[in-house]
């Protein structure tokens, strides 16, 4: 099966976090938009179902943009408030729990 160059993962939000997780990302940062595009993701977009968040996105080359947003001074302030509200960790140098999903079907 030929593959996309989309990728998915989950976040469950704390119930405490809810209501202050979706108002910072219907109001994000200029300048952590402006970072994840220089990163060279593109087409994003986050779904809620109750307190779990189901993030997709497209890249050419997701180790390097995950690399650079690593590096960004305005999405690691962006982290430093919003992983407070996740259960897990924003460290991109962890494996969990920013792990790509599996894309099992890709429709051209």
């Amino acid at each position: 099966m030929e593959q996309s160059n989309k990728f998915a993962w989950t976040w469950t939000v704390k119930e405490e976090c809810l209501e202050e997780y979706v108002k910072m990302h219907l109001e994000p940062w200029k300048e952590v938009l402006e970072e994840h595009s220089k990163a060279g993701i593109r087409n994003y977009s986050i779904f809620q179902n109750g307190n779990q968040f189901f993030y997709v996105f497209e890249c050419d080359d997701v180790e390097k943009a995950f690399a650079y947003i690593d590096q960004s001074d305005a999405c690691n302030r962006w982290n430093a408030i919003t992983s407070k509200m996740v259960v897990g960790s924003f460290n991109f140098g962890e494996a969990e729990p920013i792990r790509p999903m599996r894309e099992v079907f890709y429709l051209k």
